[in-house]
């Protein structure tokens, strides 16, 4: 089956799941195809899916993920301290973890296309990624605490796991409560990591964005909770910083210097 066909396949199959979208035309033009897609798999609660869905599905996410550039470690620019810093797509990296930005739901972003890392992640691992977090969820039984971390499987990205932290959210000026709560993030990220053999691992700007940490201060938290931890450890795990955006990019240069 081509990339058009099996594309065409999930989305009727999708459609074919709720009755509110089946008289749904699936465009002619491609992009717009590709758009409908993510959506219907941003919107889908988390429900089992047939053989044949996720065999195709599969296929499809594979070949969509290669097409859109993979980046290894090796092509990375480590950094004086040893660490590395890239610009980039999260979802791109072939590491053996990559953290994500979760909610305390931790099952995803429903928004279609939103182009938050929570959305990108789950998009491009595929389903079986939120049904596995909504059985994570429904064994504990309620939301994820602030500044803890859970790891997953990362099912058709590149990298071997995910690595899901709900970060602190600012409201108002930026209390120690918040930078403790950041700090806890990053370690716990960095114990399961080493828990479960991980190697290398890519942390987005946790908390930055619309949890509205400041970008300066959640940087320096990083960093210092990063230099510590190995410190401590001794571990010989690779860190690469992962930033979207030009200011994030540019405190991290300077931090890593």
């Amino acid at each position: 089956m081509e990339q058009k066909e099996m594309r065409r396949y999930l989305i009727r199959e999708l459609l074919k799941e709720n009755t509110r979208y089946r008289e749904v035309e699936i465009p002619q033009n491609e992009t717009e195809q590709r758009k409908l897609l993510r959506s219907l798999f941003n919107i889908r609660m988390a429900a089992p899916i047939t053989e044949e869905f996720q065999k195709v599905q599969d296929t499809y996410l594979q070949e969509v993920n290669a097409e859109r550039g993979i980046i290894s470690v090796s092509e990375l620019e480590k950094k004086g301290n040893g660490m590395y810093l890239w610009q980039g797509d999260i979802t791109k990296l072939q590491v053996d973890a990559i953290v994500n930005a979760a909610n305390s739901g931790m099952t995803g972003c429903y928004q279609p296309c939103h182009n938050c890392i929570d959305n990108c992640i789950h998009t491009y691992a595929g389903i079986q990624l939120r049904n596995y977090c909504q059985n994570l969820m429904d064994e504990q039984g309620y939301e994820e605490p602030t500044g803890q971390a859970k790891i997953t499987p990362a099912y058709n990205l590149p990298c071997k796991y995910v690595i899901h932290t709900v970060g602190p959210i600012v409201q108002g000026p930026l209390t120690e409560e918040c930078e403790d709560l950041l700090t806890s993030c990053y370690r716990s990220c960095l114990n399961i990591a080493e828990e479960n053999g991980v190697k290398s691992i890519a942390f987005c700007c946790i908390s930055t964005g619309v949890f509205m940490f400041p970008n300066q201060r959640a940087a320096e938290i990083a960093v210092a909770t990063v230099k510590n931890w190995m410190d401590e450890t001794g571990s010989d795990m690779k860190i690469i910083f992962n930033v979207y955006k030009d200011i994030d990019l540019d405190i991290y240069e300077k931090l890593l210097q």
